[in-house]
């Protein structure tokens, strides 16, 4: 490789010619280079690590190092303090939640495993005597402790939970409300004096009097066994709410449902009439458990005074 110089103070142009050995003397001296800039820098952290050692910048370095180290420990003193702080905020926090599960359970009636008798848990209080932050070591058990008292509560509260939508469904499928929004005959039921024959005869349902047309609706959720024309009740739908309880609407002057039909509480079903063995306009409304005829009574009176509180 040739390597031509040009310079304003030569006449003339100088060529170089880089041979194999010429680099590698180059490469040779760059080393030698390099190995005395480092074997310099080494001195000088050597000798720059010796004036360190030296009492007055020792002194200096301990200081520096005590003030930074107390301030790191008030920071995590600070952040401790404020971590129990808020680790007490959650504990009044749960315990208002505890009462208000025990509140739910007594209201419906619901037995927590941590409740058996139904009564709350106990108070806790007293005079603020000699008090101390918490250790690091103090917080963690705490937390993982209110940790197992949240989980055991969500437990808790989730079983109150599926009892209370347990007795809602169980509640929905009993005849709760009222087929008419109207009083009916509460003496109805029973023993009474026929009146088609005179004789005295077995009434197995109650009677709501009503105009033709009046809407007439399901007291509970349930599937329609039947809706045809009967030669005593007219034209009648039976409707099965499980748990072998049924009801039966009768004498109404026309159907809106069919048999095997998913209906809901209150739906619009029918419309009352005088179809049937019948005097007149009117609803006779029956509540069947296995076959024989309850008292509605008992189930129209809930409804009606559920339908007056939520008034």
């Amino acid at each position: 490789m040739h390597i031509i110089l040009v310079s304003n103070r030569l006449s003339t142009a100088r060529t170089i010619v880089l041979t194999p050995l010429r680099v590698l003397g180059m490469l040779l001296l760059l080393s030698l280079a390099l190995m005395s800039l480092s074997s310099l820098f080494s001195y000088l952290t050597v000798k720059y690590a010796a004036e360190i050692r030296h009492p007055m910048l020792q002194t200096l370095i301990r200081a520096v190092t005590l003030q930074e180290n107390q301030r790191q420990e008030a920071y995590v003193k600070e952040n401790l303090k404020v971590m129990a702080t808020k680790l007490g905020e959650m504990q009044a926090q749960l315990t208002r939640l505890d009462s208000l599960g025990d509140r739910l359970a007594s209201q419906t009636g619901i037995k927590t495993p941590d409740n058996k008798t139904g009564q709350s848990k106990a108070g806790q209080g007293g005079p603020l005597v000699l008090p101390s932050d918490l250790t690091s070591e103090e917080l963690q058990r705490a937390v993982e402790a209110l940790a197992q008292q949240v989980e055991n509560r969500t437990d808790t509260l989730s079983l109150i939970e599926s009892d209370i939508f347990e007795q809602r469904i169980r509640k929905n499928f009993l005849p709760t409300t009222l087929p008419i929004n109207m009083q009916w005959n509460a003496s109805a039921f029973g023993w009474r004096v026929d009146p088609f024959t005179g004789l005295r005869a077995m009434h197995e349902g109650v009677d709501f009097p009503s105009p033709v047309g009046t809407p007439i609706m399901a007291a509970a959720s349930g599937i329609v066994l039947s809706a045809e024309w009967h030669p005593e009740y007219g034209n009648l739908i039976e409707i099965d709410h499980g748990n072998e309880m049924t009801t039966r609407y009768a004498h109404a002057s026309k159907l809106l449902v069919k048999a095997g039909e998913v209906v809901k509480r209150g739906q619009r079903i029918a419309e009352v009439g005088s179809t049937g063995r019948s005097t007149g306009p009117h609803l006779h409304f029956e509540v069947r458990f296995h076959g024989i005829a309850q008292n509605p009574n008992r189930f129209l009176e809930a409804a009606q005074a559920s339908a007056v509180a939520s008034k």
